[in-house]
Order: structure tokens, then C-alpha cells, then sequence
């Protein structure tokens, strides 16, 4: 009996290049996941999976940390200077610190959002330095 024909559905995949469009695409993939994935009915409030992940002591805010800690590799990658790189650490160094703390901590998980704060700085680099990345959004 032949193999079926029948064409498997579309699947957006992310660019695994080094260049700086590839870059940007994985990391406004990643900052989707991570912090606008899931909306919260009756509030309307977009949320994560670090906040989500967050909630689970000790392993989510570990993830939520790795995860956040990608987006500040690939700026290293695309050489953003030290002074940036540490305020981007810093940001990722706050949100798992008090995401550690039970309770208040999955509070401010909920409205503090450290990875994209630090895409914002990684796009206003990437818009300076490497102009051929940008998209246009509408």
C-alpha cells in the first residue's frame, strides 16, 4: 500500500544562522514564548512561560534563567558592548533572584519582564549596528 500523499500543514521554522535577521527572528520567537504566550481570561494580561515556569519553585525560575540568559548570549554574539551585556545581566539576575521568593516573587514575575526588556536593548543595538536586521511591524 503506497505512503499517503497528503501534505503536512505549513511549520514557521526559526533560521538557525549566525547572521543578525536570523538572530532577531530566534529571539522575538523566544521573547514571544516567554513572556506574551498565554493571555489570562478576564484580565486580558498576556504572560509567559517564565511566568508560568515560575510558579514551579526552585526548576521554573532555573529555566526562566537559562532561557533568559540565550538572549544575552546571542548579544555577546553580536557584540554589544560589556556595559550592556551587564545591564542585560542584571536584568535576567533580578527577575531570578525575586522569582525565587514563593509568592511575592510569582507576583512579580507576573509584571516584570526582564527578557524583553532585554530584547529592547538588543534591538536598539541591532537597529544601530546592523540595519540590513530590521523588520518593519504593523
Amino acid at each position: 500500500m503506497p505512503a499517503s500523499t497528503t501534505a503536512r500543514p505549513y511549520k514557521r521554522r526559526l533560521p538557525t544562522g549566525a547572521d543578525p535577521a536570523s538572530v532577531r527572528q530566534r529571539i522575538d520567537a523566544l521573547e514571544r514564548v516567554l513572556e506574551k504566550s498565554i493571555t489570562i481570561p478576564g484580565l486580558g494580561r498576556r504572560v509567559g512561560l517564565d511566568a508560568v515556569a515560575g510558579l514551579v519553585p526552585v526548576a521554573g525560575d532555573a529555566i526562566g534563567a537559562v532561557l533568559g540568559l540565550y538572549i544575552v548570549w546571542e548579544a555577546r554574539r553580536l557584540g554589544m558592548p560589556r556595559w550592556k551585556l551587564a545591564r542585560m545581566l542584571a536584568n535576567v539576575a533580578l527577575d531570578t533572584a525575586v522569582g525565587a521568593v514563593p509568592v511575592a516573587g510569582d507576583l512579580f514575575d507576573f509584571l516584570f519582564r526582564s527578557n524583553s526588556m532585554n530584547l529592547k536593548i538588543l534591538r536598539r543595538h541591532m537597529d544601530r549596528h546592523h540595519p540590513a536586521s530590521m523588520t518593519i511591524e504593523g
